[in-house]
């Protein structure tokens, strides 16, 4: 009888360390930013469940030509980007203390539509009298990243920033990087990010073009610009992307479109000097730069095929591998 009371302590004892080990492990992973905080494995945190459409229809509504935008300066941007980095390198309490430092907030929301998670990236000054318009990101949570969808005109191409929300929507692993002021709200062209290399827009961009992610960037042409076409599909400066345009292009005309390809023919509004595109460029990574007509982006079915025609090609792109 005391040898079966001694027999159930020990176990019992032994029962008590394991569980204080797993413990203690499960404490050292945390706080060394492992595989508790690695992407698709976020550190835990509350989400808030929203429906990314309607919270990006309500952030870019504020948009206007003449107001909204301060230019950064360069640790800002240095700054911002570099916490978009470790954020996809898992190390979110460090990319959310970097942000803080640039006066920027991350938290995890659930969109309702789709149930995916995603970690929005914002400019806390948004909802403020005077905002700098440095843009807003949201990155897929339950898969790794491994591509973007860019919006360097929101509010000025209308409905391209939907129509972002739709691709994001389309194909895991995604990265939805949307300017944060209207093109004309700063002086001169310093809100115009898809020309100038001196924006958050561009350092983010760059940022995942330097780890090898290929990117597809939104614009709107007026009717009258391409008359006869839906959609003008270019690889801008480069030509890494070249066969991801031609089966993109293919796949639009699939869904009823009519494209202009820029690199079989003359093409208004090409992307060549687009600086998004030329860094892709440098650093041998496929860029797409499409154009949709305004019956495209208008949204419904028109805007829904054109989402599940480029959802073909980030099919090919999610889950590409990344550098760090």
């Amino acid at each position: 009888m005391r040898a079966q009371r001694s027999r159930i302590i020990t176990i019992a004892t032994l029962l008590l360390v394991i569980t204080g080990l797993a413990g203690v492990l499960t404490i050292l992973l945390r706080s060394s930013g492992g595989p508790a905080h690695a992407p698709g494995r976020p550190a835990p945190k509350q989400a808030q469940q929203i429906d990314l459409a309607h919270e990006v229809a309500d952030y870019t509504s504020r948009f206007g030509p003449g107001h909204g935008y301060v230019q950064p300066g360069p640790a800002d941007r240095e700054d911002i980007a570099a916490a978009v980095g470790l954020l996809l390198d898992g190390h979110r309490d460090q990319a959310e203390r970097r942000l803080a430092q640039r006066d920027f907030t991350v938290r995890t929301v659930v969109d309702r539509p789709s149930g995916r998670r995603f970690v929005e990236v914002a400019d806390r000054t948004d909802p403020a009298a005077a905002p700098r318009g440095w843009g807003r990101v949201y990155l897929d949570l339950d898969h790794r990243p491994s591509w973007s969808v860019q919006v360097p005109h929101p509010g000025f191409d209308l409905g391209t920033e939907q129509v972002g929300v739709r691709v994001l929507r389309g194909r895991p692993g995604g990265v939805l990087v949307i300017a944060g002021a209207h093109r004309k709200a700063g002086i001169g062209n310093s809100a115009d990010v898809a020309h100038r290399t001196d924006t958050v827009f561009h350092a983010i961009c760059a940022e995942l073009a330097r780890r090898g992610m290929p990117g597809i960037q939104l614009h709107g042409f007026a009717a009258s610009a391409a008359p006869g076409y839906d959609v003008i599909a270019s690889t801008g400066a480069g030509s890494a992307g070249r066969q991801d345009g031609r089966d993109l292009a293919d796949a639009l005309r699939g869904h009823g479109f009519r494209v202009c390809r820029a690199w079989a023919r003359s093409c208004p509004l090409e992307g060549l000097t687009n600086v998004q595109g030329q860094v892709a460029d440098a650093d041998h990574v496929p860029f797409l730069h499409v154009e949709f007509s305004p019956g495209v982006r208008a949204g419904g079915p028109p805007a829904e095929r054109a989402a599940a025609a480029i959802a073909e090609i980030t099919r090919r792109w999610a889950g590409r591998p990344v550098r760090q």
